[in-house]
């Protein structure tokens, strides 16, 4: 039903410290926007306001030109449906600003999904969105459920033997802070002596560990590394002072930021540290759709589309110059 859609803005004010490190029944659908004010990253003149849009109807989604020449290389069957099957692995909600469901609780939507649909703008067909879990979209490409799967994959050596990928954002993690703190987080040193949550089993986890390797080999502390599964218990600990930082995705900790109002961002660091972590569309090796994705994005790039969506997010410091077609990625774990 769409009769009457009620639209509703909530303005919260929330100043988040972006500075990009060196290293880097049957209810009506409501139409609904967080407003943030975002501090500038290094060598911007003016703070950014970024309105979180969580309406199914996306009216302020950035659109692409076609391109006649790309759409004739397609794969003939994509080219003959007018669709390409994007997999996003926002089920269960999702992540914002990444993928995650709309006000209605059934409509994809986020940075990811506004990627896949200038894509496809720019290659003349629509995008089929198709949730699943995260693991499930190697599955799903694997077995040419879907074209494509944008969902914050980051590339990575291992990935790189069995999928292409054409990069659209840079990966990085973010140290998040009560909003009080002092902490400047720009390298290991910074984070000695000190209480730093994470998610056990993530890339977080490996990061701060390498930090720690790398404080002790310099008769430095290394940091108390503190678990933690369960946002709502991390972000407890913050306020009640049991850790000094977590260290969790940076378009996480950004919206988070934006619409709590209680905590800032003191720091990133490559997803991929000790390399620059890039995110980019998975495809299927030598499908020929990466190429064409990769192809799209610089259009975007170029005509300054593709840094309208990431604006749009409160994402600019992720954004990428150009997009790349199978970048060094994250090394093999030692041993394989």
């Amino acid at each position: 039903m769409h009769t009457n859609a009620v639209r509703r803005r909530t303005t919260i004010a929330a100043v988040i410290g972006l500075g990009l490190t060196a290293l880097a029944g049957c209810s009506e659908p409501q139409e609904a926007a967080t407003k943030a004010t975002i501090a500038p990253a290094a060598g911007e003149a003016k703070a950014q306001v970024v309105s979180y849009d969580t309406s199914p109807a996306q009216s302020e989604r950035i659109t692409g030109v076609r391109d006649a020449a790309l759409n004739a290389q397609l794969p003939e069957a994509i080219r003959k449906r007018g669709t390409i099957i994007v997999g996003s692995g926002s089920a269960a909600g999702g992540s914002p600003p990444l993928g995650f469901t709309a006000t209605d609780n059934k409509t994809p939507v986020g940075v990811e999904t506004d990627i896949a649909h200038l894509i496809s703008d720019i290659l003349g067909v629509k995008p089929q969105v198709s949730t699943t879990s995260f693991e499930n979209l190697f599955v799903g490409i694997d077995s040419d459920r879907y074209d494509v799967a944008l969902s914050n994959v980051g590339v990575s050596e291992q990935r790189k033997e069995k999928y292409d990928f054409a990069t659209y954002r840079l990966g990085l993690h973010a140290f998040e802070v009560p909003k009080d703190s002092t902490l400047k987080v720009r390298g290991a040193a910074d984070v000695s002596g000190k209480r730093v949550g994470v998610s056990s089993g993530t890339l977080q986890e490996d990061v701060l560990l390498r930090w720690n390797a790398e404080n002790t080999k310099a008769g430095r502390a290394p940091a108390k590394v503190v678990y933690y599964q369960n946002q709502a218990d991390y972000y407890l600990a913050l306020a009640s002072g049991r850790i000094d930082a977590f260290l969790g995705p940076n378009p996480t900790a950004t919206y988070h930021v934006a619409t709590d109002g209680k905590t800032k961002i003191v720091g990133t660091v490559s997803s991929s540290y000790p390399v620059q972590g890039k995110v980019g569309v998975l495809t299927k090796k030598g499908s020929g759709l990466a190429p064409l994705a990769q192809k799209a994005l610089n259009k975007a790039i170029a005509d300054g589309s593709y840094a309208k969506v990431l604006k749009r997010w409160g994402l600019t410091s992720e954004s990428v110059p150009t997009s790349e077609l199978n970048p060094p990625g994250l090394p093999k774990p030692a041993g394989s």
